[in-house]
């Protein structure tokens, strides 16, 4: 029903792309996962601060929102034997399961009694270790399915779905961890990826294109070597990896700032993420216009547009400035995704495309971590509002030193070209 609704709601230029019932199939079943995870952007938070001893709610929430996330990083690199021979739906399949099983057990621990700070951080590691692999095989199966001409469509409409999550779902969190709780919300969650699970088995009739399988040997230094071949892809990594470094203590300082500082609950909370989901929806369907803009202007402006926008919570900002604030952060980071993604589907032989997400993927997940982890350890001494706005200083400063480095390097001999692995 909603994949046969969506193309009457989008642009023209979204028609054909979800016109292709294999896609439509799968991106109704990534909808629905993505929705749970929104959700769980609030439950986890929010449950961490309830289970934490008194004065250790900054450290658990950085450390549940730790876990939740970098073991992905760890199963990115250790399993790459494993997982690399794999096809994208198998890879998405496979993640979906484990975060199914394991995030289910989050309510069975809180009935059973057994749901301590140690167990929620555990069963939160353990859940990710693959979301290197399944993150980075959604991109793949874009290009597995659809032809080149409506891959970057494909790919703002993936963005769009875990935008919108982000609307509707940590809305829907606040207003049921008061009645349900957030433990039950992340249970919630565990059902939808365990839908994820059956569907991305079957993700619709008809022949997937044509593509090369991915190279069983290798390991992650050949995909290093496809990396160093395109200095653009590398470079992009790590503008991106300092950008999620910044953004990290954001998801532990705005909890805090909003039960501290704003003395609010988690509807309030719900409602700042939601505010930023509906800006990045906006922004996310834009990709396609801005693709005829020269590349690393966008992405410096996009770091640099939302660290100005951090700002907004600044000291004595009401609530209603820093809401405006965040959203007009979300309008200007909602392309990113799909401009980056398509980028990489352009520049990467389709047979090493699975293993260069991949690890693009693992590199990714360790730097909001870290950020993650930064604030937790910043916020008593701190406060949450000065990390929330030191964040967006940082995002700034990042964007101009990169735009210096990068007038230096054009400015700098070429040196001779990398050779291109096949």
């Amino acid at each position: 029903m909603i994949s046969a609704l969506l193309p009457r709601l989008l642009p023209r230029g979204y028609r054909p792309v979800l016109a292709d019932r294999r896609f439509a199939r799968l991106l109704t079943a990534l909808a629905v996962s993505d929705l749970g995870d929104g959700m769980s952007t609030v439950a986890v938070a929010w449950l961490a601060v309830h289970l934490a001893p008194p004065g250790a709610a900054g450290p658990l929430v950085g450390a549940a929102l730790v876990a939740y996330v970098l073991p992905g990083a760890v199963g990115g690199v250790l399993l790459g034997r494993v997982m690399r021979p794999l096809a994208p739906d198998r890879l998405i399949r496979a993640d979906a399961a484990l975060r199914a099983v394991l995030l289910g057990c989050v309510p069975l621990a809180q009935v059973l009694g057994l749901l301590h700070p140690a167990v929620l951080v555990a069963l939160l590691a353990c859940s990710s270790v693959l979301h290197a692999w399944g993150s980075g095989a959604r991109y793949a199966m874009v290009a597995r399915l659809l032809p080149p001409e409506h891959r970057l469509a494909a790919n703002a409409l993936l963005s769009t779905s875990t935008w919108v999550s982000t609307i509707a779902g940590p809305a829907l969190a606040g207003l049921l961890a008061g009645c349900a709780g957030p433990a039950w919300i992340i249970g919630l969650d565990a059902a939808t990826f365990g839908l994820l699970a059956v569907r991305a088995g079957r993700p619709g009739p008809g022949p997937a294109a044509p593509q090369a399988p991915e190279p069983a040997g290798g390991g992650t230094g050949a995909g290093l070597r496809v990396l160093r071949a395109r200095p653009e892809l590398l470079g992009l990594i790590g503008v991106t990896w300092l950008f999620n470094l910044c953004w990290g203590p954001v998801e532990v300082a705005l909890p805090l700032y909003v039960a501290q500082d704003l003395r609010a609950g988690s509807d309030l909370l719900g409602l700042y993420w939601a505010v930023f989901g509906v800006g990045a929806v906006a922004g996310s369907l834009t990709a396609g216009a801005l693709r005829r803009l020269p590349l690393w202007p966008v992405v410096l402006g996009v770091l640099a547009g939302h660290g100005a926008a951090m700002l907004a919570f600044g000291p004595q900002a009401p609530a209603v400035a820093s809401l405006l604030g965040f959203a007009l952060g979300g309008v200007v980071y909602g392309p990113y995704s799909a401009l980056v993604a398509n980028l990489f589907q352009e520049r990467t032989p389709g047979r090493w495309l699975t293993t260069v997400l991949a690890l693009r993927g693992t590199v990714l997940l360790t730097a909001a971590p870290a950020g993650a982890a930064l604030g937790g350890a910043l916020a008593p001494v701190l406060g949450p509002r000065q990390i929330l706005v030191g964040t967006g200083l940082a995002m700034i400063a990042v964007a101009g030193a990169a735009a210096l480095l990068r007038a230096l390097t054009r400015a700098a001999p070429a040196a001779a070209p990398l050779p291109t692995i096949e």
